[in-house]
């Protein structure tokens, strides 16, 4: 992957990034600290996890050479939050320091080895499809989620319904 690749991936995540946001829009205030799937993430800690450590906490590792991501803490800013705007907010905030972080990122940076706190080392642009791959798995769980709070989640492709900064750029 080169910087032009990379460009052209970011844009695509932007997208899905953007129908994540209208998720955690439509997903019941009162059902975010909630276990619908008894033993596995609340949607709460699940939005967390998703926005800080796979999306901003890869991004800004992959731009510095180290992931730092601190997974021990994602409970407890998980727990408190208690509105739905407030989760929101971090969700958009973890997207413009990625987005940031992203932005700086240069063809070094995509081929140089970045150490994580999980024992083992990549090419930066590894932790691209990484980031890609977890993001995923966890909507997947989200809307699996959505399904049986009996709400029906917006359409994973529907990228010209997400807020004008998140729809395709051509």
């Amino acid at each position: 992957m080169d910087k032009q690749t990379l460009s052209q991936t970011w844009d695509q995540f932007r997208q899905k990034y953007g129908v994540f946001l209208r998720f955690l829009e439509a997903f019941p205030e009162d059902r975010y600290q909630s276990h619908p799937v008894p033993g596995m993430r609340t949607p709460a800690e699940l939005m967390v996890h998703m926005s800080g450590t796979v999306v901003r906490d890869i991004a800004q590792g992959i731009a510095k050479g180290e992931i730092t991501a601190d997974e021990a803490a994602e409970d407890r800013i998980a727990a408190g939050m208690k509105t739905k705007g407030e989760m929101v907010a971090f969700a958009r905030k973890c997207w413009d320091q990625a987005n940031a972080a992203v932005a700086g990122i240069g063809d070094a940076q995509l081929t140089a080895m970045v150490k994580t706190p999980w024992d083992w080392t990549f090419p930066g642009w590894v932790g691209f499809d990484i980031m890609n791959d977890e993001f995923l798995h966890h909507r997947g769980q989200l809307y699996a989620y959505a399904r049986v709070c009996g709400i029906a989640p917006p359409f994973i492709w529907g990228f010209a319904d997400n807020a004008p900064e998140f729809r395709p750029s051509a």
